[in-house]
């Protein structure tokens, strides 16, 4: 099976990332923005999505800061 994980900064978090692409997208022509949250696509291909939720709380994502979710897509 294989399943996508996706990892975000949770809100409040500062997202340094986030915040240069927001400030560089009005240059190249893209009004309008008002904030950019960048995070991870992480994908798996594994036997079983039993341990899925483990993975993603002890190494995938830091708990702390970030929040995740996860989808099975094949």
């Amino acid at each position: 099976m294989r399943v996508r994980v996706l990892v975000r900064p949770k809100g409040g978090i500062l997202d340094p990332q986030g915040e240069a692409v927001r400030s560089a997208l009005p240059a190249l022509g893209f009004e309008g923005v008002r904030s950019v949250r960048v995070g991870r696509l992480i994908e798996l291909e594994l036997e079983s999505g039993a341990e899925v939720e483990a993975m993603c709380r002890r190494l995938l994502a830091n708990p702390t800061t970030e929040e995740y979710e996860w989808e099975v897509v094949g």
